[in-house]
């Protein structure tokens, strides 16, 4: 194994890292930050569409080096530029308060959405005005774990590749195909016609689903519309839904957070596409 070049706060590349935290810049640059040793981890082993590895280069302060050295190989055998920095560098680039010594720049990664709709996906979770990125990325999360087949988010939702989204995806970012800059009525009608079922989650909802659960309703493709937590879906979002359905509230609990929301919806879909066992 070779010896990681050692690099000092006055690098460009280091200056060139430190401006991903920006979204102007992500997007001319089509990189973005990972950061921490999940995230690296998942960004080692990732390839995008066209082959070509996902992880481009490695900041590590030698603590961090040696204690994930797994993962510097794994970076390494990956393709990516090794570095080896100070903690003072690291704390300048990353995006945390606590930085863990491990900062990653990845390519972007998603997939255009002809390509997720041509895959016939059976469930999928649609982010419509979701501003908060801890949000997007918790949500993003609750879909890998369910086993969602993507996750699209809408032209009117947060960056995809904000270090908050990054952080809260907790490496699923990696993990499934995702589609970003989608208009709401151009990824329903997309769906739609791909033979996917259309539900909008929402607090207000006429279908409740446990109803839904009963009725053996949902074991077919379908895709979740989730808003905006503070005020919800818009009204002309809802009505290009298939039904618009609530989680019970069975305590007293108010409502619960879109997170949560989102991981009983998806669960709900992937138990009721779950082959019924027999015997």
């Amino acid at each position: 194994m070779g010896t990681p070049e050692v690099i000092s706060a006055r690098s460009p590349r280091v200056a060139a890292a430190r401006r991903l935290a920006r979204r102007n810049f992500r997007g001319r640059e089509r990189r973005f930050l990972a950061e921490g040793p999940q995230a690296v981890r998942e960004a080692a082993g990732h390839r995008g569409s066209d082959g070509e590895p996902t992880l481009t280069e490695l900041f590590a302060t030698a603590e961090a080096a040696e204690r994930y050295a797994d993962i510097v190989e794994a970076a390494r055998a990956s393709g990516a530029r090794v570095h080896l920095a100070d903690a003072d560098v690291l704390a300048d680039v990353s995006q945390t308060v606590t930085p863990q010594g491990l900062i990653g720049v990845c390519r972007f990664l998603d997939a255009p959405f002809e390509e997720i709709l041509a895959a016939k996906p059976k469930l999928v979770a649609v982010l419509a005005h979701v501003r908060d990125p801890g949000n997007a990325g918790t949500v993003l999360r609750c879909a890998d774990a369910a086993g969602a087949d993507a996750v699209v988010l809408t032209d009117a939702s947060v960056d995809l590749y904000n270090p908050k989204s990054v952080r809260a995806s907790a490496g699923s970012l990696f993990h499934l195909p995702v589609t970003v800059g989608v208009p709401v009525e151009q990824a329903v009608r997309g769906l739609r016609d791909a033979g996917v079922r259309i539900l909008a989650a929402d607090g207000a909802g006429t279908d409740d689903l446990d109803d839904e659960l009963d009725a053996g309703t949902m074991g077919g493709p379908t895709a979740w519309v989730f808003g905006n937590e503070a005020w919800g879906l818009p009204e002309e979002t809802r009505a290009l839904a298939d039904a618009v359905v609530r989680v019970p509230i069975h305590g007293r609990a108010e409502s619960l957070n879109l997170a949560t929301a989102a991981a009983v919806c998806l669960y709900a879909s992937a138990r009721a596409q779950r082959p019924r066992r027999t015997g």
